[in-house]
This record gives C-alpha cells, structure tokens and sequence, in this order.
C-alpha cells in the first residue's frame, strides 16, 4: 500500500495540464485550457483544464476531478496503477506501508492481465539479449536498420524458438494459466497441449496511451508460407483493437508538437520512420480504420495524412476509412509511393530529410487523389465516370462543415468539370437520404419496450463506500438542494476572500464595517441558526470546513477534491466552477462585474434563501399540524400564533433578498 506522505508528494507535484496533455490536445482559454472531450464524441470542445484548481471537467459526460480520477476514468487504471503512474512521471520514490493478504487477493481480472502481459514485455526484451536473440531477433532488426534507441523505444523482443520456453517462465513466477491464454500469450492445440503463442517470432509490444502494454503483435521469421506472417494479440478486458493505435503511446506528442498525424499500416512502417526521424506516426496495425482509432487521433489533432504504398487494390478498400474520417470532421490528405515501394522500404532508400520532402510535397488533398485514383478506370466511358462522381460526392457529403463542405464541392466541379448545381443536388439527396434512415432508427429504437420497473438498474460495485451518502440518491425529493449547493459552492469558491460586513457594536449600538473572510460569515450565520444540511454529502463537507477552521489549519480546495470518498470529490469539482474569462475584455478597458466582486451580496443572498427554506418548512409543518387539530376538534391557536411568527421572519427575510411577498 502507497503511504499518506507519498500520496500527498504526488498530488502536490503532479500538474494536472501536464498530464492531460499527453492525452488531449489543449489550447489555452484564459487562465484554463480546453479541449475536446477524450470520454464522448464530440466536435466542440466542452473539456476543461484548471491548473490553479488542478481539476478537469468533461462538460459533454459530466466526468470530472484530479489527475488521478482523469486516468482512472480514461485508461481504467485503479487508484495505485494510477499513483504509480504519475510517480514514475514525476521521478518520486514510492513508501510502501503493510497490505493484508486479503488486499493483496484483491486483484481485478484486469489488473491481473495487466500485470501478466508486463510481465510478457519483460521476457521478449530479455531474450531478445539472449543468444539466440541476438543471432535471430536481434540481427533482423539490425537488417532493417533499427538503432538500439529505436529498439528501445519501441520495446521490441523476441520470443525463443521453443514450445514453452515462456510458458515455464511463466509458471514458474506464479502467473496464472488462465491469464495467460486469455492475452494470448499460451495457447492450446487440439489435444490440450499448450505451448507458447509467439514461439520464434520477433515481438512488436502495442501499448495504451499511458505506456502500459496491452498486447503484442509477432513476426515470423520463417519462409514457410503456411505460417502466418504476422499474429496478433486476441482482444481482452485490457485490449480492444478497435480502440488502439500502435505507436500512439511514442507518437503523441510530436502529433501535438507538428498538428499532424501521419497513419501508416504496419508495425514496421512506424518504426522505420521513426528511425528515419519521423515521429509522428501510428498505425492501424494492418486492420481496417475505425472509428474509435479515428477519434483517438482527434484527440491530439485535426489533421491525418494517410501514407500508402502502390497497390491499387488496397488503396480502394482503404477509401471507407477516408470517409469516417472526414465524418469525423477531420482534415485528411493522401500520399503515395512510387510503384513497390512502402513506407518501410522507401525510407531505408531516402535520407531523413528527402523522405520529410517527399512527404510534404507528395501529400494531395483527399479529393484530388480520389478523382485521380478513379478516373484511371473510366477510359471515357461516361457511366463509369458517373458513378465516380456519385462516389466522390458520397465523400464530400461525410463532412459536418458546411463551409468545407462547399469548398470541396467548387473543387470537385473544377476537377471533374461538372456543374456545381448538379454536384449540390446529388450532395443534398445523400445527406436527407442518410438523415432519414437516422430518423428510422431512432424511431425504431424509440419503439424498444422500457424495462419492467421491477428490473433493478446495474449498479456499480465501487458505490459502496458509506450507508451514510445512500440518501444521496433520493436528492431528488428535497427542496433545500439550489440552497445548501449554493452554499458549499461559496465555501468552497470563495470561503477564503476577504468580505466587509456591517455589524452592530455592542457599546455604542452603532453599525460599523469589520473585515472579515466570508466563511467567517457563513459558518457564523449556519452553527448560530442550529441549521442542518438535508443532503449529508454537502453537510459532511460543511462540517470537514468548519473543523479546518476551528483548528486553524490551511483550508484548500485539494482537500476536498482529493477526498478519500468518491462522493465528496465529484460534489467539490461540480461546485468549483469554471468562469468565463473576461481577461480579453479588460485589455480593452471593459470591465464587467463578476460574482467575486459582489461577495457580500451573494454570501447573504445563499445564507437568506437557505433560511427562507427552513422557515417554509415549519410553516408547512404547522399547517398540518392545525389541521390535524381541528380535525380532531383540539385547540389550534397556539399553532397559528407560531405560524403568525414564522410569517413575519420570512417576510423580513425576503425584504433583505429584495423579495417582495403578495400575502
């Protein structure tokens, strides 16, 4: 178990902005950043960064928190894996403290595979060294011209030419079979033999965006063409192939540096080029695009060059994955090499700086190299060409600007020669005709029959922190929620701003102004009211506050985002807000008044309505309670005299707020 003193380094070392920009590319927006949301699919950017809170909020999914609870939610890691993390990051040694047997049983399935394809990459990179590594793995890849910083880069190794030489290691250091075969590394023949998955093949490790490795994909080195040129990792809990880019974990941030990613298709395509000196390269890993690598890659950039070799066929099937990226909203061009060449061959011939050259001056437009593709195949005939414009509209009509749109569709009509009117029409029927079948779809799924409302809705098995916040759930009944929020979020916005308030003093029985902080004044206002918090999430909160201050101890808001109860957290960074920046305002000398600048009024404004809410409810209390006794023919008067009392304090109340009461 990590240590409180290692945990508290951390988050005081850690930035936040830092971090989340190794997985999404920000901008800065004043004294935040923001980004495209890495949890929805979104084109806006609704993702912000505060580096002086050190929290992030996903507006699009409602996530939001610290830099642990950022790679939480994004790479799935649990709270150590993710501690453990930004220690390495941040070169901060870890104190260990006494796990019970229980913890350490405790390991997840997915942690397990984790642990057991690290345990992998370990092996293949020490037998790489080995003598036989050295005479096979390693002096192929010194063949193709890979450095020993290149290969180090990359992680790659080498698997023995032995049934089980990583099967016995395996078991040996205690690693589960079932694991091991889940992640593919073992597998089982026909008669239940097993035996290892990459036996003398050479070891590309695939990595997620935090650099743990996720799965492998393995070369055979063997000329016998019944064996599979290359195999791949299996999916898993921890791999979905859909959702991974080989060489994104080394790439992104050159992609983020150059506002370019260069997308490749094999293994050996992104570390040529890397050791060509072109670094912002992934790949597809020989599948089909989808459009989860796509969304990936708009993390860090707007803007993909699809590098291809000569082969006509392939170029043509890869034409689908060109329109999910323009659906996407994405900026795509297109480079080819000259006949039998690829990016792996073509940049052992060209030196670092000729192959950057060609690639620049090579790279077309996605339209231009469509058409130039197509019209090869026509020969004149002008249906064949027809149905060549139908498919580069098709293309076009994928984009969601509709400014790039039009600029595509002038494009087209110069390069085809055809009438911008005729190219508009047959743009505006695919888009309505794929608007409609939305709109089916979403009739049909609306049709779907709800649930029984006897079916219990899934659960998650970490919201079992406390009975305590189990009344959190039924907020939704309480009427005081707007006014104890609003009174937390000035706690904990502003508790330590500096207010001037009027009081009477009791000599003179004169008002006079005193400075003090404004939880000085909440905290006052609430404790001399004997006033309780409904939902006991924002009462804990309020009480944690209160005990700070009594005991005269720094107050801030990483303690309570950093709470050791989720609940807590997520309540802090929902209430700590992201404002609008007004600093391009004020460098034109136009200066608008923020809730900052009127503290006092909002501060009495929360504390009064919160009141006003309290007095409400006995008034409502005791109107039942007088009719209950005149139901009962018991004597009532004593009640309206109270509810005549609590009238007048609400009134009082409302007059301070500006409220003016009808009856």
């Amino acid at each position: 178990m990590i240590s409180n003193s290692t945990i508290d380094k951390i988050f005081s070392t850690a930035r936040i902005e830092e971090v989340i920009g190794e997985f999404v590319s920000l901008k800065k927006s004043g004294s935040n950043y923001k980004g495209l949301s890495p949890f929805t699919e979104e084109k806006t950017p609704s993702f912000f960064v505060s580096p002086s809170k050190q929290i992030f909020k996903c507006f699009s999914s409602g996530v939001g928190g610290n830099v642990v609870k950022f790679l939480m939610e994004l790479e799935h890691m649990t709270y150590p894996e993710a501690l453990r993390f930004l220690a390495e990051k941040y070169n901060i040694e870890i104190e260990e403290e006494g796990t019970t047997p229980e913890e350490d049983a405790e390991r997840s399935e997915r942690e397990s595979l984790y642990i057991v394809t690290k345990f992998a990459e370990d092996f293949f990179i020490e037998k790489l060294h080995s003598e036989e590594g050295i005479a096979v793995g390693l002096s192929y890849f010194k063949e193709r011209g890979f450095s020993t910083e290149t290969i180090e880069k990359f992680k790659l190794g080498y698997s023995p030419d032995l049934w089980d030489a990583f099967l016995k290691e395996a078991l040996e250091k205690g690693y589960k079979e079932e694991y091991l075969i889940k992640t593919g590394l073992i597998k089982e023949s026909s008669n239940g033999k097993k035996y290892d998955g990459y036996k003398g093949r050479v070891i590309f490790p695939i990595h997620n965006l935090s650099g743990r490795p996720i799965g492998f994909g393995g070369r055979t080195l063997k000329t016998d063409k019944k064996v599979p040129k290359y195999i791949n990792s299996p999916e898993s809990e921890i791999y979905d192939k859909s959702n991974v880019l080989y060489g994104l974990y080394q790439a992104k941030g050159e992609v983020i540096k150059q506002d370019n990613c260069l997308l490749v298709e094999g293994y050996t395509d992104v570390t040529s080029l890397a050791q060509s000196g072109i670094t912002n390269v992934v790949s597809s890993s020989g599948t089909s695009l989808t459009q989860g690598q796509i969304r990936l890659i708009s993390r860090y950039t707007k803007n993909i060059t699809i590098l291809y070799d000569g082969d006509a066929a392939g170029i043509k099937a890869s034409f689908r994955g060109i329109d999910l990226i323009l659906e996407e909203g994405l900026n795509v061009k297109i480079v080819l090499f000259p006949e039998g060449e690829d990016p792996d061959s073509y940049s052992k011939k060209l030196g670092s700086e000729e192959l950057k050259t060609f690639i620049e001056e090579n790279a077309k437009d996605f339209i231009v190299f469509k058409s130039g593709v197509l019209l090869k195949d026509t020969k004149g005939d002008p249906i064949k060409k027809s149905g060549i414009i139908h498919d580069i509209v098709n293309s076009i009509s994928f984009i969601p600007d509709h400014i790039t749109r039009s600029l595509y569709i002038k494009e087209c009509s110069n390069i085809l020669d055809i009438p911008e009117k005729a190219l508009i029409g047959e743009l505006n029927k695919l888009r309505k005709n794929r608007l409609d079948k939305k709109i089916r779809e979403k009739e049909r799924g609306a049709s779907t029959p709800p649930l029984p409302d006897n079916v219990p809705l899934p659960t998650d098995e970490n919201e079992t922190q406390n009975q305590f916040f189990e009344d959190v759930k039924e907020l939704a009944a309480f009427d005081f929620e707007f006014q104890e929020r609003d009174i937390v979020r000035l706690l904990l916005n502003y508790g330590q701003d500096t207010i001037v308030v009027e009081i009477e003093n009791e000599e003179t029985g004169e008002q006079e102004e005193v400075e003090t902080i404004l939880a000085n004044y909440i905290i006052s206002e609430i404790l001399s009211d004997e006033l309780v918090f409904k939902n006991p999430a924002y009462q804990q909160i309020f009480d944690e506050y209160v005990d700070l201050f009594a005991s005269e101890k720094e107050i801030s808001q990483q303690h309570f985002i950093n709470h050791t109860n989720e609940l807590i957290s997520k309540m802090t960074v929902d209430l700590l807000s992201f404002p609008y920046d007004l600093h391009e305002w004020e460098k034109k000398n136009i200066f608008v008044t923020t809730e900052k600048d009127k503290l006092v009024k909002a501060g009495k404004g929360a504390i009064y309505s919160l009141k006003t809410k309290h007095i409400q409810k006995l008034i409502a209390e005791l109107q039942e309670q007088i009719k209950s006794a005149y139901e009962k023919g018991e004597d009532f008067y004593q009640f309206q005299g109270k509810q005549v009392k609590l009238e007048n304090i609400k009134r009082e109340l409302s007059k301070e707020q500006g409220i003016t009461i009808l009856r």
